[in-house]
């Protein structure tokens, strides 16, 4: 059985780290250079790097802060936010990411993801999912950093995007992002469950216990998370001495 993997994400706005609630309320968590080598020390597994604001600001994410970042660290490390052509890859990669993430641009132009996989590989190219749980009780894809709902269906946006060449599901639970009360277990495990490629957990998490559920209940491959890595609530090292019982995991 695969390791399953701890990965801290660094959400950057203005050059710093921020996170909120729900995809609102933002607030500054810190120096993104710090924070990445603390992780790093730590024994986190990969790192995950996202200009929010990049696809809504219409610029290119930030690639000096990520040849820094870079530069420092020795984990895997995905970058993500404003990436719309295979240059834009390359430029990135050239400046220390291993992996991409698209989200938004990928769906408006699905033929990126065949693009960037042809290019680079599909083990390079992450899709992250913003995803929101409606009344109807269906999940559906979000765009433009959550602002802008589609009718698509979780579900039949990432079969689609698995057929194209995507290596890796970043999956965000919105109803879930920044409340810590726990992943998002019922999406998480239908795409664990029906996809051939791995999927990161994203959004919830608040207990070394959610990150337990993510994996045994939900069957995710890893399991991502923020504040509670950045303002100390929970250690990378505690939380994998933790799960080491239960869970295949890296110490």
């Amino acid at each position: 059985m695969l390791t399953k993997r701890i990965i801290p994400c660094l959400d950057i706005k203005d050059g710093r780290t921020v996170k909120g609630i729900n995809f609102e309320s933002i607030r500054d968590a810190g120096d993104p250079v710090e924070l990445a080598i603390l992780y790093s020390e730590q024994g986190a597994d990969e790192l995950v790097f996202l200009d929010i604001t990049a696809t809504v600001e219409k610029r290119k994410t930030l690639v000096e802060l990520v040849k820094r970042i870079a530069a420092h660290i020795n984990i895997p490390f995905t970058v993500g936010g404003g990436i719309s052509t295979v240059e834009d890859v390359a430029l990135l990669l050239q400046n220390g990411a291993d992996k991409i993430a698209v989200n938004t641009a990928a769906f408006k132009n699905p033929t990126l993801i065949k693009e960037l996989s042809d290019a680079f590989g599909s083990q390079c190219v992450v899709l992250a999912i913003d995803t929101k749980k409606e009344a109807d009780g269906e999940w559906y894809v979000y765009l433009n950093g959550g602002r802008t709902k589609t009718e698509t269906k979780t579900i039949d946006w990432a079969r689609q995007a698995v057929d194209l060449g995507v290596g890796e599901i970043l999956l965000t639970s919105m109803n879930n992002d920044g409340t810590k009360n726990g992943f998002a277990l019922d999406i998480t495990a239908t795409l664990s469950n029906s996809l051939p490629v791995p999927v990161i957990a994203s959004g919830g998490a608040g207990t070394l216990e959610h990150f337990k559920d993510v994996f045994e209940i939900a069957n995710a491959d890893a399991a991502l998370a923020a504040s509670v890595f950045h303002y100390k609530e929970i250690e990378i090292p505690a939380l994998k001495k933790f799960l080491q019982p239960f869970i295949p995991i890296r110490i």
